[in-house]
């Protein structure tokens, strides 16, 4: 597997690199997986790929200098802030069950189920799905591609398929502003779906976690 770099960028420089990184893979016929995690500066609010911007109030984002980017894969829309993002790329070919959508989710997921049951957290991948789909932050829909602690959503996952190759993105909550993300949003935040990794271990720092996914993927 491949590892790339921490680094902090602007939210459309993460898309980008995303990208480019999915192009490259593609052109080259990359059969080596390839795992990024990444954070953003400034705050950033990305949105799924066909998921309109209706419910966003620009002026309020760009009064506290917050982006506003376009992801390639699809779901709903989340604030990067307080978080640890990652993107995962392989070929379909080299997953056991790559042709099924939700099964390549549980597959990829992997790599975070063992090195955070280390740290003392049991992590579930959701096999059910809530009923509210009516919401626009990302966090408050869980479904199997989403990793939960004590039923409630840690990581959220969304995919884009290309060419016989795959791209999936996360977002791993370290901590969250209900108010902030309601203005954001536009829409009451149910903190009884959601945790963050501050909840569970506020002992455990980004960069912590950093350095143990690293170790314990055999990066």
């Amino acid at each position: 597997m491949k590892f790339v770099p921490f680094e902090v960028n602007s939210g459309l420089k993460n898309m980008i690199i995303d990208r480019d990184l999915l192009e490259n893979a593609i052109k080259n016929k990359e059969k080596e997986h390839i795992f990024r995690l990444y954070g953003w500066s400034p705050k950033c609010v990305s949105l799924g790929r066909n998921q309109k911007p209706d419910f966003i109030d620009m002026k309020f984002l760009k009064e506290n200098n917050i982006d506003l980017v376009k992801r390639l894969t699809g779901g709903r829309a989340l604030l990067h802030d307080k978080e640890l993002t990652y993107s995962y790329i392989c070929p379909i070919s080299t997953l056991n069950n790559g042709d099924s959508i939700m099964e390549s989710y549980k597959e990829i997921l992997q790599i975070f189920i063992e090195p955070f049951k280390i740290l003392g957290i049991e992590l579930q991948i959701t096999e059910r799905k809530h009923s509210n789909l009516h919401v626009n932050y990302c966090m408050q829909i869980s479904t199997s591609a989403d990793l939960c602690y004590k039923g409630k959503k840690l990581i959220g996952s969304a995919q884009f398929r290309k060419e016989g190759y795959i791209l999936q993105h996360g977002s791993i909550l370290f901590d969250y502003d209900k108010n902030l993300l309601e203005k954001i949003f536009n829409e009451r935040i149910n903190t009884d779906v959601i945790t963050c990794m501050k909840e569970i271990n506020p002992d455990i720092s980004t960069f912590d976690l950093l350095r143990f996914l690293g170790k314990n993927n055999e990066f």
